[in-house]
C-alpha cells in the first residue's frame, strides 16, 4: 500500500510555491503552511528508489526521533528548579524541606536519566550505521511525556507565579518555566504522537499483531 510514493528535494524557491508562516501558542514562527500550484521539480531531485519513497521518508523520521533534545534542555530546566527549591522560603522553610517536593524531584531526577539512556542507546545504534526504529520511538515517547511531567512539576513548585511571563518582574527563572510549559504540549505530537509511537512499539519492537 506504500508503493507509488516517490521522495524528491525541491527548491524552496521554485514557481508556483507559497509559503504562509504560522505563529504558534507561544507567540513564535516556526511552522508554515505551504502551497503548490503546479510546481515542477526536475526528476534528477528523486531521493532515493522511485515509488519508494515512505521507506525514505520513515528513515528520516527515526533520526529525527532520536530525543536528544529531551534530556539535555530537561537537565538544565530541572537544575535551576532544585536551585529554587533550595533557595526559596515557604512558611519559614526552604521548599525543599518539603517531602512531597523532595519525592517529586527525586522522581524527576530518575526519569531524566532514564530518557538520556534511551537517546544514547539510539546513537550508538546509529553510530553503528544503524537505522533506529522502535528505540527511535521509544526515546521520542518517553523524552517528550517526560517533558509534560516536568512542565506540570515546574508549575507546581512555582504556583502562580509559574504562568508569568519572562517580562514580568514578579517572574521566577526568567519565565522559563511557562515557556517550557507551552512547548511540552505539542511535543507529544510532532514526529507521530504518543499513540503513533505505542503502536510502532508494539509491531516492529515486539512484533504484535496489527
Amino acid at each position: 500500500k506504500h508503493k507509488g510514493i516517490s521522495f524528491f528535494l525541491l527548491d524552496i524557491k521554485t514557481p508556483g510555491i507559497t509559503i504562509r508562516p504560522l505563529v504558534n501558542m507561544a507567540n513564535d514562527h516556526e511552522f508554515n503552511e505551504v502551497f503548490f500550484d503546479n510546481v515542477r521539480v526536475p526528476k534528477a531531485n528523486l531521493v532515493g528508489e522511485l515509488n519508494r519513497g515512505w521507506y525514505v521518508g520513515m528513515s528520516l523520521l527515526n533520526f529525527e526521533r532520536s530525543g536528544v533534545e529531551f534530556p539535555a534542555e530537561a537537565q538544565d530546566l530541572f537544575s535551576n528548579l532544585v536551585k529554587y527549591a533550595q533557595e526559596t522560603q515557604h512558611n519559614g522553610k526552604p521548599l525543599s524541606q518539603d517531602p512531597l517536593i523532595q519525592n517529586r524531584l527525586a522522581e524527576m531526577a530518575i526519569e531524566i536519566d532514564v530518557a538520556r539512556l534511551l537517546a544514547y542507546r539510539v546513537t550508538w545504534l546509529q553510530g553503528q550505521g544503524q537505522v533506529p526504529d522502535s528505540e527511535s520511538s521509544m526515546s521520542k515517547l518517553f523524552g517528550s511525556e517526560m517533558w509534560q511531567r516536568l512542565a506540570l512539576l515546574g508549575m507546581q513548585i512555582l504556583g502562580l507565579q509559574g504562568q508569568l511571563l519572562s517580562d514580568s518582574k514578579w517572574t521566577p527563572l526568567k519565565g522559563r518555566v511557562e515557556r517550557f510549559y507551552i512547548y511540552a504540549v505539542p511535543s507529544t505530537i510532532y514526529s507521530g504522537t504518543s499513540e503513533i509511537q505505542r503502536n510502532i512499539m508494539a509491531l516492529r519492537g515486539l512484533g504484535l499483531p496489527r
